[in-house]
């Protein structure tokens, strides 16, 4: 990125701010929400400046209405959280359902009739429980599962006091009154993706008796314990050091004119879908359906919801509340490409648990679970058998076997 190039995005973002140029400044802000869901406004596809925009226009069209994904649905039900937002989740029994599961499963969970063992998914940032579309396809009819939306996400409620900043400590405790109402008995296995997965680490460090006593397995996908405000989001440093500089205005628009923003990022529409593309997806090969439909989530979340949310990962640190999953059957899954959250997340987190079983696939971005949902299902799957086995143990989990890397 140019030295040109910097002061321009700047002097927009800053003319926004001011309420000068708003035309002009509203399409930069708008591309704006790319930089703060996505992580920066770089590597669109040359293809998107020479396709026409009402072809492109056309072909989002087409695959929304091709692709069936995020149609799955289960049984609502909906949680308050302490501050009165309601979290809305959606439950898939195993009984009652048409059987497509892996038979390792059923034979593990099909007996079960009281206090079954239920897994509970929690999404990342700027998505929904449907980002889980193919772990929900795949477990459908074997096992008890759990969706939720995380506040402001989703069908869930918006928070109270909108635009107000959100820490990840208040989503474990979002977490947990999901888990009150809708698994109140019986062993759980929890999985996160991103910002699930940070929080499912504040839920143990704020109920660590409730991980000790009745959760018998985790998955962590393309998260982080800390260490976020390093991140470079691949961009040289003195490009993400522009990017510092334009967020916190970019954030007080947002907040301040939501409609504004909203307008932006609807002209701005094949910029943000390029830029979802290359922070979501490692592959170019991607199924454009799939692509799509990750865009389509991204473009649902609110651009205050964003602003408010955003600044919570520079402060979040659980390294040592993940002391809590010590001992048990734990998934750490990482893309190789991921920009968001880096490798070396994933290799933390591993670190920190020795038993844990990392799965590296070095051609895969973020969305892993979207992108590679084959080696993801195997990898859930894999857990649950461990967890099923093993959920009987009693007192605390210290011992753990040695580390594996896929």
């Amino acid at each position: 990125m140019s030295d040109s190039a910097n002061t321009g995005v700047e002097a927009a973002v800053q003319a926004v701010a001011q309420g000068a140029g708003w035309r002009r400044g509203a399409g930069v802000a708008g591309a704006a929400i790319g930089v703060v869901a996505a992580g920066a406004a770089v590597g669109v596809a040359v293809e998107r400046l020479t396709v026409g925009r009402g072809v492109r226009r056309k072909a989002r069209l087409a695959l929304d209405s091709a692709g069936p994904y995020g149609t799955l649905r289960g049984t609502p039900g909906r949680a308050v959280a302490e501050d009165g937002t309601e979290l809305y989740y959606e439950a898939d029994e195993p009984e009652g359902v048409s059987a497509a599961g892996p038979e390792s499963l059923k034979r593990l969970f099909g007996r079960r009739r009281s206090a079954p063992l239920t897994v509970v998914f929690s999404h990342g940032y700027c998505l929904s429980q449907d980002s889980w579309h193919f772990q929900r396809a795949a477990l459908r009819g074997t096992v008890r599962t759990v969706f939720w939306d995380q506040r402001s996400h989703g069908r869930s409620g918006r928070a109270h006091g909108n635009g107000a900043p959100i820490d990840i400590d208040l989503l474990g405790r979002d977490l947990k009154a999901v888990i009150d109402d809708a698994a109140p008995e019986g062993p759980l296995v929890l999985v996160g993706h991103s910002m699930g997965g940070m929080t499912m680490m504040a839920l143990a460090a704020q109920y660590p008796e409730l991980i000790a006593e009745r959760v018998v397995g985790a998955a962590f996908v393309g998260t982080s314990a800390g260490g976020l405000a390093q991140n470079t989001y691949g961009l040289p440093v003195a490009g993400m050091n522009v990017v510092r500089r334009v967020l916190p205005g970019a954030f007080k628009l947002m907040s301040a004119q939501p409609e504004l923003i909203e307008k932006g990022r609807r002209a701005t529409a094949d910029l943000f879908a390029g830029i979802v593309k290359r922070y979501s997806f490692g592959s170019k090969d991607v199924d454009p359906a799939v692509a799509r439909f990750a865009e389509r989530l991204l473009e649902a979340t609110p651009v205050d919801v964003v602003a408010a949310f955003y600044p919570a990962f520079a402060d979040h640190d659980k390294v040592a509340a993940l002391r809590a999953f010590d001992g048990l059957p734990v998934l750490v899954l990482s893309g190789g490409r991921d920009l968001l959250t880096p490798t070396a997340h994933s290799e933390a987190i591993a670190e920190a648990l020795p038993g844990a079983r990392l799965v590296h696939l070095p051609e895969a971005g973020h969305l892993v679970m979207m992108e590679n949902p084959d080696t993801t299902n195997e990898g859930l799957v894999e857990l649950l058998a461990a967890a099923a086995a093993g959920e009987a143990r009693p007192g605390p989990r210290h011992a753990a076997g040695a580390r594996r890397r896929c």
